[in-house]
């Protein structure tokens, strides 16, 4: 299962993102925001976070003005990788090597093809481990020294 959400700045995006999922048949749940009406972007950084870190839902996807802001929110709880991307080859990366789990998309900074390509490239994109897998653990442990 996918979580998906974003505030909104990117309320439209999250929906051409939730049609692509349903036509590739992918199950989501789709944590809001369900307007354009303003919002605040930490609260869907933290509940999608919050769904992915705690297992309910494998991978996450979030969408603001930027990306930036929604991403840095998700980034505080603990167990996500969130990585912003406004292209391709970022979020190939983000999975082959740093496992991430959650990705941010801004609306105001990438037009809906290049964003479902992002979206695809995002989810089909398998954690290459070996040496990465080493890396990844050294990040973990930056959130086990903090708490």
């Amino acid at each position: 299962m996918i979580a998906i959400g974003s505030d909104h700045a990117g309320f439209r995006l999250k929906e051409e993102i939730t049609k692509y999922l349903q036509c590739r048949g992918l199950e989501f749940r789709d944590f809001g925001t369900f307007s354009a009406e303003s919002t605040d972007y930490p609260d869907y950084g933290e509940a999608v976070g919050k769904a992915v870190a705690s297992g309910e839902c494998e991978k996450g996807i979030l969408v603001c003005g930027t990306g930036v802001g929604i991403g840095i929110s998700a980034n505080k709880v603990r167990g996500v990788r969130c990585a912003v991307c406004s292209e391709c080859y970022s979020a190939q990366m983000a999975r082959l090597h740093n496992d991430a789990n959650v990705i941010a998309i801004g609306e105001r900074v990438v037009g809906p093809g290049l964003a479902l390509k992002i979206v695809e490239t995002f989810l089909d994109t398998e954690f290459e481990g070996g040496r990465h897998a080493r890396r990844v653990g050294k990040i973990m442990a930056i959130e086990d020294r903090q708490h």
